[in-house]
């Protein structure tokens, strides 16, 4: 005889759908997934969400927060499985249910001491995840840093991985794209770890520069091809300028993740690209590299995803405060912009909104003040944090 699934019920919720609010409703969860959607008086035996927010859980698109765990300061090496772990937890209470780890696919000597150790992260989370040690659901994202003499051979070496399911096409060469003002860059780089003096910078920046020159154009080309042939979505980076635009529209981009100028965005719009911006430059008010503000893309009609970059805690707060900051933006269209937008822009069909038969991935949200405190989570309908 077989045993009745376990259903769990979550009561006396603001149930936060992909279109409305249902300001006192119930949800029943069966198998994983979300088996009813009431309002009102919930069935007996129910647990009472006391008045709190039930959105989806979170979908992070673009985060290397895991490096900050496996590289805590100069010259430290953290267990790569325990900073996996460290990493994930800190996703979680932050209310992320899916996560795309943003891995550096590139070697560069005298940058940045997490150069080259993608392979390195990619096998810790595999170790978690096949020790069952993760509460996020865990997918890979491969930034390739274009003018790499190395990316296509390490990008190469991770492609056939089934969680690889994202990458991303970027350029750091100073003067261009995010680092247009080449004193910004210079800032960035002196305030990490011990900082770097200017000779030492002029040195980095002359080996970038010839860089480019020499392998840009080429590994533009094999990078895009691998992304196709293995039918794994691109991401386009600081896209700034028309001719980014356009060679974002070449490649069948599906994201562009942090456009710097209001015209790049909006050529991104008409060529029907998802725009991605941070959750920090929500939260902050503008972007720490003096480019275009995410709330003015909004404003614009030109914001479909955000993502926590470097702050998890970030995602959740900077959706919630989007309303805020512009009020043609519901609370729905809001959470949208880190549920059901990014689930889509990647062909994840099963998550991303509070529907009956998709994955119970939910969170419960306090507000205290403007502040989000994500209270409870479920992952496949499992609590997880």
């Amino acid at each position: 005889m077989n045993a009745k699934p376990k259903i769990t019920v979550i009561a006396n919720a603001r149930i936060v759908l992909a279109d409305q609010v249902i300001e006192q409703g119930w949800l029943a969860l069966a198998d994983g997934r979300i088996a009813e959607i009431g309002e009102g008086r919930a069935p007996a035996g129910a647990e009472d969400a006391g008045g709190d927010l039930i959105m989806p859980g979170l979908i992070e698109l673009h985060t290397d927060h895991l490096e900050a765990h496996y590289v805590p300061r100069p010259k430290v090496f953290w267990n790569p499985v325990a900073a996996v772990i460290s990493y994930d937890s800190q996703l979680a209470t932050s209310g992320i249910t899916t996560v795309f780890d943003s891995l550096r696919v590139w070697r560069e000597d005298g940058a940045e001491e997490v150069d080259g150790r993608a392979g390195v992260l990619a096998a810790a989370i595999t170790t978690a995840r096949e020790a069952s040690l993760l509460r996020a659901d865990h997918f890979l994202h491969l930034r390739c840093e274009i003018p790499m003499p190395s990316v296509v051979e390490e990008a190469k070496e991770l492609i056939d991985r089934p969680d690889v399911k994202l990458m991303s096409l970027m350029d750091h060469t100073p003067g261009q794209r995010q680092f247009r003002d080449e004193v910004k860059l210079r800032d960035y780089y002196r305030g990490k770890g011990g900082g770097k003096t200017d000779a030492e910078l002029d040195k980095l920046f002359a080996k970038r520069f010839e860089y480019q020159k020499q392998y840009a154009a080429h590994n533009m080309r094999e990078i895009v091809a691998l992304a196709h042939q293995y039918r794994i979505p691109l991401a386009s980076h600081d896209d700034t300028t028309e001719e980014n635009v356009a060679d974002a529209v070449r490649d069948r981009v599906s994201v562009a993740e942090f456009p710097t100028t209001l015209e790049a965005a909006r050529g991104l719009h008409q060529a029907g690209i998802d725009i991605l911006m941070g959750a920090p430059n929500v939260v902050r008010g503008g972007s720490h590299s003096g480019n275009i503000a995410a709330v003015d893309l909004a404003r614009e009609g030109l914001l479909d995803i955000l993502s926590s970059d470097y702050i998890p805690s970030s995602l959740l707060m900077g959706a919630l405060q989007l309303p805020e900051h512009v009020p043609a933006i519901s609370l729905p269209a809001a959470v949208r912009t880190v549920t059901k937008a990014p689930a889509e822009a990647v062909g994840l069909t099963d998550r991303g909104e509070i529907a009956t038969g998709k994955r119970a991935d939910l969170i419960r949200v306090h507000v205290a003040g403007n502040v989000p405190v994500v209270r409870s989570v479920w992952r496949e309908g499992n609590r997880v944090a």
